[in-house]
């Protein structure tokens, strides 16, 4: 799953773009930055350059860099779940299936990305803009989960939610292993899968030894 062309997408010259046609374009654009020069190389006077725009328009678009950054991180996850979701669409009889879907769909997505997820975030890191978005994002996958492994768990829906929350951080982390070259897509998989299924089956034994 490569999200955007290679080509950049139509200068400010040769098409006269609606607004929302002008954002994607400056997205698609800033990506072809940072896979060719790296996200320090991502500027708004930069983007503008390589767009082919005057220089205000990257500007009125997103604001500050750090504006920037966030809407292509927000976009990057976007296309993410997206593919999390396509792949959930198939009839799941039972956890392992589940389990399985989940963990191979998202591990999947971080590598297809070859990591430009990871380098927009680490250049907005400690920013106001970057804790925002990665709580909202965040928030979003742990609901997924939740919607997705809900039938096929015992738990009650506010102990399902908190296990979800682990496990998200727990994809997080072997996504990161995975891409700084440390273990095989496929281990990170099974390994993701097997903390799933292991998650969500049943209550902890602290919780049913004070029942």
């Amino acid at each position: 799953m490569k999200q955007v062309p290679e080509s950049p997408a139509p200068k400010a010259g040769s098409a006269k773009l609606s607004k929302a046609a002008r954002r994607q374009q400056l997205l698609a654009v800033a990506l072809v930055i940072v896979r060719e020069e790296g996200a320090d190389s991502l500027t708004l006077g930069h983007l503008a350059a390589r767009a082919g725009v005057s220089k205000p328009i990257p500007y009125e678009h997103f604001g500050t860099r750090a504006g920037l950054l966030a809407e292509l991180y927000k976009s990057l996850d976007q296309q993410q779940v997206t593919a999390l979701r396509a792949a959930l669409q198939g009839v799941q009889q039972n956890l392992g299936e589940t389990a399985d879907v989940l963990a191979t769909a998202y591990i999947h997505c971080a590598a297809d990305t070859s990591g430009e997820i990871y380098a927009v975030g680490a250049a907005l890191s400690g920013s106001e803009e970057m804790g925002a978005v990665h709580q909202e994002l965040l928030a979003g996958y742990v609901q997924l989960f939740a919607a997705a492994l809900a039938p096929h768990s015992p738990l009650p829906p506010d102990e399902l939610h908190r296990r979800c929350v682990g496990l998200v951080g727990a994809g997080e982390a072997l996504s990161l292993l995975m891409v700084g070259g440390q273990c095989r897509e496929s281990d990170a998989a099974a390994t993701f899968s097997a903390l799933i299924r292991g998650g969500v089956q049943a209550l902890s034994s602290t919780r049913n030894d004070q029942k």
